[in-house]
Formats: C-alpha cells, structure tokens, sequence
C-alpha cells in the first residue's frame, strides 16, 4: 500500500519535506479481535508537527521509520475471527486507542488511561496510509449522514475539545461565561460544543481574524482578538470578574498565564493545548480557589455522544481536502497557519 512515512525528526520543522510518500507493506491481521480498515480520511494534527519535532520521542517506544496520523475514519476491510459485531464495507470511525478491555481503568470507560495500549499514529503504524491495523474494541459505526473523509478529525481533535467543553459545561449555568482561547482546529469545535450542552455565554480569543470569524459561525457570543489587550477585553465583557470556565487550546506561550487571569476566582481552567509551562504561586491558589484541569483525548462513549452531535447538525466541522500523496503541503500549510479548521488526507 501507499503511506506518508516519516524516516527522521526534524526538531526546528525546517525541511521542505517531513514524510515520505512511499510503498509499504499492508497492514496484517494478527489477533482475533483485529480489523483492518480502508482509510477514507486521516486527519492532520498538530500533534503530528510536534511528533516529528521529537517531542513524544521520549513518551512513546514508536521506532522510526513510522506512519503518523491518529484522525482516522473509513471502511472495514476485513476482521479477525473473533469479530462479529463489523463486517467488510461497514463505514466506521477509530477511536484512537486501541486496548483489551480488561484492565480497571478500561472496564471502566477510561481507556486513555489503560494500563496496556496501542495509539495508532504515536506509538503504532497510523493512518497516513491507505489501510490501517485497529481493533474492534476502538470502532464505532457512523450513521448513513455522516462520510469518513468529514469526521475523522472528530477523533482526536474533536474527541479533545468535546471532553473538556463537556467538564466544563457540566458547571456553567445560564449566564455565566466560557472563554474558548484558540478557535481554530480543535477550538471552534470546543464552541459548538459549549453552546449545544449548556446556556452559557462563550466569548472566543484568537490572535487571527479569520479564526474568530469562524467562531462566529460556530455560535461564538463575543469575539476577542489577541492583540496585547485581550485580559482586559474580557473582564471587561464579564463585568471585571472574569470568566467562570477557561478553555485553553493553545497551552503556549503568554496564553497560559492570560488564561488563569481570565479565570475567575472559584472558576476553572481547562489545559487542551500543550508544549508551555504553567506557574502559579500557591498562596494565589488558595486564595482564588481556582482549578487547574487537565485534558487528555476522550472516552468511547464520548466519541459516541460527538457522533450524535454531529448527526444532528449541532456541530460541524471546518475541513480542507488533501491527497494522502500531499501529506507534506498539509503538514506545511499547518505549520504556517494556513489552515482554518482541520486538514484532512485522503488515499
């Protein structure tokens, strides 16, 4: 099969190429409870920058050369003999862990924290490819509405943004606020999703026009551009108290500290995005009572609750197009912000 392969890292994302197009040979199955899938759709994250950056090298026992690409959504191929609920030409969507089931974190839903996993795309062949190796455990089937191509983002990125807007909505009451920072691939799902589970009032925050004129669209209350004055736009627009729940997707640079300011005292402030560092005198902790949550890819049944969604038409997704043989203009065009929503590869 064809796949976009990545053979070394480059740690300041200077090459003009990171991956590979390339043959390989198709993934087998090799347990029962395997299933092979035909890729319709395999999603560009900025998880993958960071993976060829070598950020998880030290996270993950992956050996290069590799195949990223964590999205994934398409067809089943063929399945192991102890599989009975898929069958070939079934159209699904991959959560993206794959376990056994049989650890105490996995009985109980928590699957992102079993004790034994694959992660296709981190620690595993992924779906940068025209077929990929999953298992039955980690499938779900989508309803006649919805293509692979649409919603394989929906698995990681969506799955993220859908579990911390979910903690938080569970919270908010009408009238209060959620500030949303960074409304681009993940973030401008986190708005649909705030305003389809709760009545709070989101306010989005992006340094990019075009991003917030997406959260507009998306449903967005009030939009704040990251100029230098965004703290003081939003405590204005939160009667000078700040908000009661904070999402931050971008989890870099000046956001971290702008977004615990933007947190009001007996508020919270949800972590999505990564790669900074997060300080805070503990004397300020108690005396505000704020929380600091953190979030990491959702369960199977909130991939499940997001299908429903997006079944409905309560939330959509921002995509462009490329072909699998393009990985590497996508992954370019991602890393300079050339991409309003999620990119996505297809075979």
């Amino acid at each position: 099969m064809k796949a976009a392969v990545l053979h070394e890292y480059d740690e300041k994302l200077e090459k003009s190429e990171f991956v590979i197009y390339e043959d390989v040979p198709d993934p087998r199955i090799e347990g029962p409870n395997d299933v092979i899938v035909r890729i319709g759709g395999a999603g560009v994250c900025r998880t993958d920058l960071h993976v060829i950056e070598g950020l998880w090298r030290n996270n993950s026992d992956v050996q290069l050369p590799y195949i990223m690409g964590h999205e994934n959504a398409g067809w089943v191929e063929e399945v192991g003999p102890g599989v009975t609920h898929f069958k070939p030409g079934d159209a699904v969507i991959c959560h993206p862990l794959v376990t056994s089931g049989h650890c105490l974190a996995c009985r109980r839903g928590n699957d992102m924290h079993a004790e034994e996993s694959s992660f296709p795309g981190i620690n595993a062949n992924g779906g940068y490819a025209e077929y990929l190796r999953t298992g039955a455990r980690s499938l779900i089937k989508l309803p006649k509405t919805l293509a692979p191509k649409d919603v394989a983002p929906y698995t990681d990125a969506g799955l993220t943004a859908y579990r911390a807007c979910k903690k938080a909505a569970q919270h908010l009451l009408p009238g209060q606020y959620a500030v949303v920072i960074g409304v681009g691939g993940l973030g401008h799902i986190g708005v649909q999703v705030l305003k389809s589970l709760c009545a709070a009032k989101v306010i989005a925050v992006d340094r990019s026009k075009e991003a917030l004129e997406l959260a507009a669209k998306c449903g967005a209350d009030e939009l704040v551009l990251a100029n230098g004055e965004q703290v003081d736009k939003v405590l204005a627009l939160t009667g000078g108290w700040g908000a009661e729940a904070v999402i931050d997707f971008v989890g870099e640079g000046s956001a971290i500290t702008e977004g615990l300011e933007m947190t009001r005292s007996d508020g919270a402030y949800y972590i999505v995005g990564y790669g900074g560092k997060l300080e805070i005198p503990t004397i300020d902790m108690i005396t505000s009572e704020k929380r600091i949550i953190g979030n990491l890819v959702g369960t199977y049944p909130e991939l499940v609750e997001l299908m429903a969604l997006a079944d409905q038409g309560k939330v959509h997704l921002a995509t462009a197009e490329y072909r699998l043989a393009d990985a590497n203009r996508a992954l370019l065009d991602l890393h300079h912000g050339k991409i309003h929503g999620r990119a996505v590869l297809i075979p």
